[in-house]
């Protein structure tokens, strides 16, 4: 039997998984991190940290899985959207840390690409009709207009995982969905980098990875040195998973286009993969990891989703936090089961879960978060109800905005998944059937699957077979003509509250 190593780089954690070629897993290992979070609407890393994680969480599978280190033929890895990505200088250090996708400090630099580039032209060549600070573009920018001083010392921008990826290897590529993730520069027409737009926004080309590849490419392979730190051989083929929502996608079973799939962890990332960009719907669109020039992934979300849940977690409910840590049971499953009577609309209460502005399709940095409806009778339980609630409204909103052809039932998978009541919730607030992946492994078992496809110890007919997805959780119809009517008022709320959101920021 051979053994497949996948590698996952999140915003908060990174997780790896090993499987053999059955699709079993053996084992699995998962390391968190925090953010740097020094200014509002700020959020960046160091790549060190996301180094030590993947090297920490590889040597743990491994040495967890007591398996041959021979027979492990393949390692994918990938990763958080980076923003900016990792700004290197000529020796390949880093100059700063990377500009991460929840960091929105680039409003000013989206205003100049407004009045200063044909945004139309933009929309053809990148697919994407919204100018806003997610996109790397602008964050690069933001770079080269507030850091002179740094952006004369950077010779290479590298996303999180392609990073480690040449650390490993000493290869320099950039998986499609990475490059297009950047937005403003990349063309997902002709799947490269766009001279005509980088050329308009005064970013240099030699300032981006030349050699693009998808998730069937080996990159390089492993050497002496962090084999040796990971317990593993040298000259292991490795792969690019890109984007690590992507990878969640193949790990879910989709090859083609077809269903929805949603993947919930400290973000939202909903999505439809089709043959062609869905442009002009406010979404975002780059080439799927997998088979890149001839899938798109298209997804809106929620800029924070997971998030707002482990604030409510560290800012609401520090007594069983607390409790969890000197070994008492896990603070989200005590939340889970004093909320699990809470009636739909939690007695009265909706969030809007804006706490880090938000992206498609809303797209306003502005947007804050809002705790509507609270009274003295409420409990901190209803209100965690409230903050599970205004994901699911979210998750209904980005589904809208795709349109109806979303299948027959809805794949929801991330951290979420974890919460039996949480899905239901889902399915009610939607209406849709949901499944989830009956091993916590997602954007991990679509980085192994893309290593073993590519070292030919998968083959794409056998993946197809595996039962990765658990029974459909049906909606209770009952609970769903409740939720329609709360999920208006949200939208509601937003549209009442979107001047008064500009007017908090100007006194801010």
């Amino acid at each position: 039997m051979n053994y497949l190593i996948g590698t996952d780089i999140g915003t908060s954690s990174t997780k790896s998984i090993m499987i053999d070629t059955t699709g079993k897993i053996i084992a699995q290992d998962l390391e968190e991190y925090n953010l740097l979070t020094s200014k509002p609407l700020w959020a960046e890393e160091w790549p060190n940290v996301w180094l030590k994680a993947v090297q920490d969480t590889i040597r743990n599978v491994v040495k967890r899985s007591k398996v041959n280190v021979n027979q492990i033929k393949g390692i994918g890895i990938s990763g958080l959207y980076g923003g900016s990505g990792i700004p290197l200088d000529k020796s390949m250090l880093p100059v700063r840390p990377a500009l991460i996708w929840m960091d929105r400090r680039a409003q000013k630099e989206c205003e100049w690409v407004k009045k200063h580039v044909d945004t139309k032209r933009l929309a053809e060549i990148t697919g994407d009709d919204v100018v806003d600070p997610y996109y790397g573009y602008t964050k690069i920018l933001w770079i080269k207009n507030h850091e002179p001083q740094n952006w004369k010392k950077i010779k290479l921008f590298m996303p999180p995982a392609d990073y480690i990826i040449y650390k490993f290897t000493g290869e320099i590529a950039i998986n499609h969905s990475a490059a297009g993730n950047i937005g403003g520069i990349y063309n997902i027409n002709k799947h490269c980098w766009s001279k005509e737009m980088m050329k308009a926004m005064g970013i240099p080309m030699q300032m981006m990875p030349q050699r693009m590849v998808d998730g069937t490419t080996v990159v390089g392979y492993l050497n002496n040195w962090f084999a040796k730190k990971m317990a593993l051989k040298p000259d292991i083929p490795i792969i690019s998973g890109g984007v690590d929502v992507g990878a969640t996608g193949v790990g879910m079973g989709a090859f083609k286009p077809g269903h929805y799939v949603a993947d919930i962890g400290s973000s939202m990332n909903a999505s439809l993969v089709t043959e062609k960009p869905i442009k002009a719907k406010r979404l975002i669109t780059w080439p799927y990891p997998f088979n890149s020039k001839h899938l798109t992934y298209n997804f809106s979300g929620a800029a924070t989703a997971g998030a707002i849940v482990k604030w409510f977690r560290n800012e609401m409910a520090q007594k069983e936090f607390t409790a969890e840590k000197h070994g008492g049971p896990n603070t989200y499953k005590v939340l889970d089961q004093k909320s699990k009577n809470v009636k739909p609309g939690s007695n009265g209460i909706v969030a809007l879960p804006y706490f880090m502005g938000e992206r498609a399709p809303i797209w306003n940095s502005n947007a804050r978060g809002v705790i509507f409806g609270l009274s003295l009778s409420h409990s901190k339980y209803d209100l965690f109800h409230a903050f599970e609630e205004a994901v699911c409204y979210a998750l209904r909103n980005s589904m809208e905005q795709i349109g109806t052809n979303l299948g027959d039932y809805i794949i929801i998978a991330g951290g979420v998944t974890h919460s039996p009541q949480w899905v239901q919730m889902f399915a009610d607030v939607t209406g849709y059937p949901v499944r989830i992946p009956k091993n916590n492994a997602e954007a991990g078992l679509g980085d192994a699957i893309m290593a073993g496809l590519t070292t030919h110890q998968l083959k794409l007919s056998q993946v197809k077979q595996w039962q990765v997805l658990g029974q459909p959780v049906k909606p209770n119809p009952k609970n769903h003509q409740i939720y329609n009517k709360y999920y208006q008022l949200y939208k509601d709320l937003y549209q009442s509250l979107k001047g008064d959101f500009d007017k908090l920021v100007k006194i801010n």
